[in-house]
Protein backbone atom coordinates (compact mmCIF):
# COMPACT_ATOMS: atom_id res chain seq x y z
CA UNK A 1 0.00 0.00 0.00
CA UNK A 2 2.79 2.46 0.86
CA UNK A 3 4.48 1.76 -2.44
CA UNK A 4 1.27 2.52 -4.28
CA UNK A 5 0.76 5.79 -2.34
CA UNK A 6 4.34 6.88 -3.01
CA UNK A 7 3.92 6.10 -6.70
CA UNK A 8 0.62 8.00 -6.85
CA UNK A 9 2.20 10.99 -5.12
CA UNK A 10 5.15 11.05 -7.49
CA UNK A 11 2.93 10.77 -10.55
CA UNK A 12 0.65 13.53 -9.32
CA UNK A 13 3.58 15.80 -8.58
CA UNK A 14 5.07 15.19 -12.02
CA UNK A 15 1.73 16.01 -13.67
CA UNK A 16 1.47 19.25 -11.73
CA UNK A 17 5.02 20.24 -12.63
CA UNK A 18 4.38 19.49 -16.32
CA UNK A 19 1.15 21.52 -16.22
CA UNK A 20 2.87 24.60 -14.82
CA UNK A 21 5.82 24.25 -17.15
CA UNK A 22 3.52 24.35 -20.16
CA UNK A 23 1.19 26.99 -18.79
CA UNK A 24 1.06 29.89 -21.24
CA UNK A 25 2.37 33.23 -20.11
CA UNK A 26 -0.46 35.53 -19.19
CA UNK A 27 -0.76 38.70 -21.17
CA UNK A 28 -0.10 41.91 -19.25
CA UNK A 29 -3.22 43.84 -18.34
CA UNK A 30 -3.86 46.89 -20.51
CA UNK A 31 -3.15 49.28 -17.65
CA UNK A 32 0.32 47.76 -17.17
CA UNK A 33 1.08 48.03 -20.91
CA UNK A 34 -0.08 51.66 -21.00
CA UNK A 35 1.97 52.44 -17.87
CA UNK A 36 5.09 50.88 -19.40
CA UNK A 37 4.50 52.89 -22.58
CA UNK A 38 4.16 56.10 -20.55
CA UNK A 39 7.39 55.37 -18.68
CA UNK A 40 9.21 54.75 -21.98
CA UNK A 41 7.93 58.11 -23.28
CA UNK A 42 9.10 59.79 -20.07
CA UNK A 43 12.57 58.22 -20.35
CA UNK A 44 12.94 59.46 -23.95
CA UNK A 45 11.81 62.93 -22.87
CA UNK A 46 14.26 63.06 -19.95
CA UNK A 47 17.16 61.92 -22.13
CA UNK A 48 16.32 64.64 -24.66
CA UNK A 49 16.42 67.17 -21.81
CA UNK A 50 19.94 66.09 -20.82
CA UNK A 51 19.18 63.76 -17.90
CA UNK A 52 21.15 60.56 -17.43
CA UNK A 53 18.90 57.64 -16.48
CA UNK A 54 20.30 55.82 -13.46
CA UNK A 55 17.49 53.30 -12.99
CA UNK A 56 13.97 52.31 -13.94
CA UNK A 57 11.38 50.49 -11.83
CA UNK A 58 13.79 50.37 -8.90
CA UNK A 59 12.60 48.58 -5.76
CA UNK A 60 14.87 49.67 -2.90
CA UNK A 61 12.64 47.82 -0.42
CA UNK A 62 10.00 45.16 -0.84
CA UNK A 63 7.01 47.52 -0.70
CA UNK A 64 7.84 50.56 -2.83
CA UNK A 65 8.97 51.30 -6.36
CA UNK A 66 10.60 54.30 -7.99
CA UNK A 67 9.58 54.64 -11.66
CA UNK A 68 12.67 56.50 -12.87
CA UNK A 69 15.84 57.69 -11.18
CA UNK A 70 17.75 60.28 -13.18
CA UNK A 71 20.81 62.46 -12.69
CA UNK A 72 21.37 66.00 -13.93
CA UNK A 73 23.79 68.69 -12.77
CA UNK A 74 24.55 67.14 -9.38
CA UNK A 75 20.91 66.45 -8.58
CA UNK A 76 19.46 62.97 -8.15
CA UNK A 77 15.89 63.12 -9.43
CA UNK A 78 13.24 60.59 -8.40
CA UNK A 79 10.56 60.68 -11.09
CA UNK A 80 7.01 59.41 -10.71
CA UNK A 81 5.27 58.88 -14.06
CA UNK A 82 1.50 59.16 -14.36
CA UNK A 83 -0.02 58.07 -17.66
CA UNK A 84 -3.62 58.77 -18.61
CA UNK A 85 -5.65 58.47 -21.77
CA UNK A 86 -7.16 61.93 -21.30
CA UNK A 87 -6.99 64.71 -18.75
CA UNK A 88 -10.33 66.40 -19.43
CA UNK A 89 -11.63 65.81 -15.93
CA UNK A 90 -8.55 65.81 -13.70
CA UNK A 91 -4.79 66.12 -14.17
CA UNK A 92 -2.75 62.91 -13.72
CA UNK A 93 -0.60 64.57 -11.02
CA UNK A 94 -3.65 64.49 -8.72
CA UNK A 95 -3.06 60.74 -8.36
CA UNK A 96 0.11 61.51 -6.39
CA UNK A 97 -1.69 61.94 -3.09
CA UNK A 98 -0.27 62.06 0.44
CA UNK A 99 0.01 58.27 0.73
CA UNK A 100 1.83 58.01 -2.59
CA UNK A 101 4.18 60.86 -1.67
CA UNK A 102 4.98 59.12 1.63
CA UNK A 103 5.71 55.85 -0.20
CA UNK A 104 7.97 57.68 -2.66
CA UNK A 105 9.78 59.40 0.22
CA UNK A 106 10.30 56.05 1.93
CA UNK A 107 11.60 54.44 -1.28
CA UNK A 108 13.92 57.35 -2.09
CA UNK A 109 15.33 57.37 1.44
CA UNK A 110 16.00 53.63 1.22
CA UNK A 111 17.69 54.12 -2.16
CA UNK A 112 19.89 56.95 -0.87
CA UNK A 113 20.87 54.94 2.21
CA UNK A 114 21.71 51.93 0.06
CA UNK A 115 23.80 54.17 -2.22
CA UNK A 116 25.74 55.28 0.89
CA UNK A 117 24.36 58.87 0.89
CA UNK A 118 25.98 60.28 -2.25
CA UNK A 119 26.95 63.93 -2.00
CA UNK A 120 24.13 65.16 -4.24
CA UNK A 121 20.95 67.17 -4.03
CA UNK A 122 17.70 65.20 -4.23
CA UNK A 123 14.30 66.10 -5.58
CA UNK A 124 11.00 64.57 -6.66
CA UNK A 125 9.54 65.24 -10.10
CA UNK A 126 6.27 64.09 -11.64
CA UNK A 127 5.89 63.53 -15.36
CA UNK A 128 2.39 63.43 -16.81
CA UNK A 129 1.98 61.49 -20.05
CA UNK A 130 -1.39 62.02 -21.72
CA UNK A 131 -2.16 59.88 -24.75
CA UNK A 132 -2.55 56.32 -25.95
CA UNK A 133 0.01 53.91 -27.38
CA UNK A 134 -2.37 52.84 -30.17
CA UNK A 135 -2.64 56.30 -31.71
CA UNK A 136 -0.15 57.82 -34.11
CA UNK A 137 -0.14 61.26 -32.56
CA UNK A 138 2.58 61.90 -29.97
CA UNK A 139 1.56 62.10 -26.32
CA UNK A 140 1.42 65.31 -24.34
CA UNK A 141 4.20 65.32 -21.76
CA UNK A 142 4.29 67.69 -18.79
CA UNK A 143 7.32 67.73 -16.50
CA UNK A 144 6.65 69.09 -13.01
CA UNK A 145 10.04 69.69 -11.45
CA UNK A 146 10.37 69.66 -7.68
CA UNK A 147 6.74 68.54 -7.39
CA UNK A 148 7.03 67.90 -3.64
CA UNK A 149 9.73 67.87 -0.97
CA UNK A 150 11.27 65.18 1.19
CA UNK A 151 9.32 64.66 4.38
CA UNK A 152 11.22 66.00 7.39
CA UNK A 153 11.51 62.53 8.91
CA UNK A 154 13.59 61.45 5.91
CA UNK A 155 16.14 64.29 5.99
CA UNK A 156 19.70 63.06 6.08
CA UNK A 157 22.23 64.39 8.58
CA UNK A 158 24.83 66.74 7.10
CA UNK A 159 27.68 64.45 8.24
CA UNK A 160 26.17 61.49 6.37
CA UNK A 161 26.69 63.06 2.96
Amino acid sequence: MNMRMAQFGRTWLEKVKRFFRRAPQREQPRSARVGAWGEACAVRYLEQQGYRIVGQNVRPNKHDELDIIALKAGTLVFVEVKTRKRDDFVRPVRAVDAAKRHALNRAAAAYVRRAKNPDLFYRFDVIEVVGQPETKEPPTIRHLENAFAFESRFYFPAGAR
